[in-house]
């Protein structure tokens, strides 16, 4: 699955609202390692390099297009090609940062548990996730993509992206490993200026598994569907701009 720095970043102010957030939730400590980890083009690592100013950050992440972004961005900091999924660092790291990547990670069961056996006492692992499958631009994404001529192409697509765990369970996992869970779930209004901005949006993220298989063309009459599709799930405010929801699950666990 491909990703594009450049329109990741169309959004970044909404797009980083979150991991500040995020970030604000973390205890103080005297931390000398910190990871981002899904880094994109660095704008999560920016705030994570502030927040714990004395410490040694490292960003990550599995697209080459993000990590160039990120190195231009951030000169100074340094940052690595990793898959996720598959990352062995041993740490042990202060602060290990997830902001919006592990959605796309599966079996959570085992991934939460190994990155906070990467920790430091006293470290803490921050995990943001988009909750929102369930939210129209998701569903309209599935139901055009079962529609015919893109059905061939597109089966199974839906799965790439595991639904989340509910907060109790993400707690009750955790609190097995940490002295201190904090999860919450936080709907943001992102208000952009139209139907058409709602699929730049999704084109840098939930869209990249439909539109990645397809041709050009077949992106284009695809795009065009599921705006339309879109147009009527969304109302429009009187100045033709759109209130777009935006559900997330936050946990910060503490060790």
């Amino acid at each position: 699955m491909s990703w594009s720095a450049r329109q990741y970043v169309k959004f970044e102010n909404e797009r980083t609202r979150p991991v500040r957030d995020l970030l604000n939730a973390v205890p103080d400590t005297a931390a000398r390692l910190v990871v981002d980890i899904g880094c994109g083009p660095g704008n999560s690592t920016e705030l994570l390099a502030a927040r714990f100013a004395g410490a040694t950050a490292i960003g990550l992440d599995s697209a080459p297009d993000m990590i160039e972004a990120a190195r231009k961005r951030l000169p100074n900091i340094e940052f690595e090609l990793a898959d996720m999924s598959s990352w062995n660092a041993a740490g042990p790291f202060d602060v290990i940062l997830a902001n919006a990547v592990l959605q796309w990670v599966p079996d959570h069961e085992t991934l939460l548990p190994r990155l906070v056996g990467k920790l430091a006492p006293g470290g803490s692992l921050a995990v943001q996730m988009p909750d929102n499958l369930e939210e129209p631009a998701h569903r309209a994404m599935r139901q055009v993509a079962a529609e015919q001529p893109w059905a061939a192409k597109l089966g199974g697509t839906d799965r790439r992206r595991d639904r989340l765990q509910s907060a109790e369970g993400y707690f009750s996992l955790l609190q097995r490993h940490c002295r201190a869970v904090d999860v919450w779930r936080t709907t943001y209004f992102h208000r952009l200026a139209g139907i058409d901005a709602v699929v730049e949006w999704f084109k840098g993220t939930g869209l990249r598994p439909f539109l990645d298989p397809l041709d050009e063309g077949e992106r284009q009459s695809y795009l065009a569907r599921y705006r339309a599709v879109l147009d009527q799930a969304y109302a429009a405010l009187p100045d033709g701009s759109v209130l777009l929801p935006f559900p997330r699950l936050f946990i910060v666990a503490t060790c």
